[in-house]
């Protein structure tokens, strides 16, 4: 089965068992992304209800959706550590069915206090998937083709809000039934897949190349034959330590960027559904309807961008100018809070901007983090950078219960984003393009 009378050509065999792996693979992770991400962000459109029935106020809700990521924090280095040691099967599976379990649970919230030890608890669940993933696609993906694959994984975030609206809208209209609310239906409909998917995962995953018995036995070891050069490469000849690593310069500032686009990207998600719905309205099918837009081109803008940025082997212009980009469309939508059309549009050009920043950055750590510090380190972006996700969300809230409206907000997310664009700017990254080095190697 796996043992070719004549060996293609290198090229073709890269694009051939490339192409598997990424069929096998970000199908998977990517529907495991989307349902990671609708339960970290359905508190949005179970929002107003859930407050109503509770007595949570804006400030409240901003600072209890945002106390996800607190929990999110508190494991994420010992989360990624602990699958670089036992494999991304048993782990993943491990994150997908605590959480979905978790998410489910917050069905039964009874007021302030249980809704933030929840947001803390489904943060606590979670931690680890992302970077775990990230982690993941390293042992499978070659650096040159890490910000187009990245993004392809990455479209979940604007998926999961797509088909977010509409499935929640539906699932508010069951109030009632068999004695619950339909905030209630919402999430335990909604955290049940994250169960079945972690199942799963026991069976679809793969640890690493080697066992990948679904490709031919040549195949297979030539992709680790390559993947372990890579690794080698990108250690170095010098070990260095974890600890070194993690308190690196390059680290803290890309901690420091990811955590202003984090608190950006939260800021707005955890409050868009209430700002359209204000702003226009509209409820049900028409509320979905434009919520999705913005997503929707934010998809076509995460592949291109990422693919030009691979082709280019470039990375840090392409996230300052998606930055850059994303903060006009706040600063835009800021203005025009009146005009539901241009209000829209204003988030769509934020969404392309903001969503495309992930795919290219997320190629950035493994340029200089090899083997268990890459584990750390990816973690320690991920783990601090999402504190920004607690920021964003309640300092939106705070401004709104100071009768800021949402101007204050989006001009202060706006600011975030400029200083994304400030401090990728400042980073010293290979000159060399990584699909040139890696040609060359």
């Amino acid at each position: 089965m796996g043992v070719s009378q004549a060996p293609p050509a290198a090229e073709e065999r890269e694009r051939r068992v490339f192409g598997l792996v990424i069929r096998r693979l970000v199908p998977f992770i990517f529907l495991c992304y989307v349902v990671a991400y609708l339960d970290r962000v359905n508190i949005a459109f179970a929002a107003t209800d859930m407050q109503r029935d509770l007595g949570i106020g804006d400030a409240a809700y901003g600072f209890g959706a945002g106390l996800f990521f607190l929990g999110y924090f508190l494991f994420e280095i010992p989360s990624n550590l602990v699958l670089e040691r036992v494999g991304a099967r048993l782990w993943m599976a491990r994150i997908m069915i605590v959480w979905g379990v978790v998410s489910m649970s917050m069905a039964f919230v009874t007021g302030a206090v249980s809704f933030y030890v929840l947001r803390v608890l489904l943060g606590l669940a979670e931690a680890g998937f992302f970077p775990g993933m990230i982690l993941y696609l390293t042992y499978w993906v070659p650096a040159r083709e890490r910000a187009r694959v990245g993004a392809l994984f990455m479209m979940a975030a604007p998926v999961a809000m797509m088909i977010g609206a509409p499935v929640s809208e539906a699932l508010l209209k069951l109030d009632g039934g068999l004695g619950l609310r339909g905030w209630q239906w919402l999430f335990l409909v909604e955290g049940l897949p994250a169960v079945v998917l972690g199942l799963l995962a026991l069976r679809w995953l793969t640890d690493r190349p080697e066992a990948a018995e679904w490709l031919g036995l040549d195949d297979r070891e030539w992709l680790s034959r390559e993947m372990a050069r890579e690794r080698a490469q990108r250690a170095g000849p010098r070990p260095g330590s974890t600890l070194r690593s993690l308190l690196s310069g390059k680290v803290a500032l890309l901690c420091g960027i990811y955590f202003a686009n984090t608190l950006a990207t939260y800021g707005l998600f955890l409050w868009l559904p209430k700002i359209l719905k204000e702003a226009s309205g509209f409820g049900g099918l028409q509320l979905s309807a434009i919520s999705a837009i913005p997503f929707v081109f934010a998809l076509a803008g995460m592949v291109l961008i990422g693919r030009h940025s691979d082709r280019q082997g470039e990375r840090k212009w392409h996230v300052a100018g998606c930055a850059l980009l994303a903060a006009l469309g706040l600063v835009l939508a800021a203005r025009f809070q009146t005009s539901v059309p241009l209000l829209v549009l204003s988030f769509t050009l934020s969404q392309v901007g903001q969503r495309s920043i992930q795919a290219v950055f997320w190629a950035i750590p493994p340029m200089f983090l090899g083997g268990t510090a890459a584990a750390a380190g990816i973690a320690m972006i991920n783990a601090v950078g999402n504190l920004g996700g607690f920021v964003g969300p309640w300092v939106v809230g705070w401004l709104r219960s100071q009768g800021e409206g949402y101007t204050g907000g989006l001009l202060f997310l706006a600011g975030s984003l400029v200083a994304v664009a400030v401090l990728v700017a400042s980073l010293r990254l290979p000159k060399v393009s990584e699909a040139t080095a890696a040609r060359s190697a």
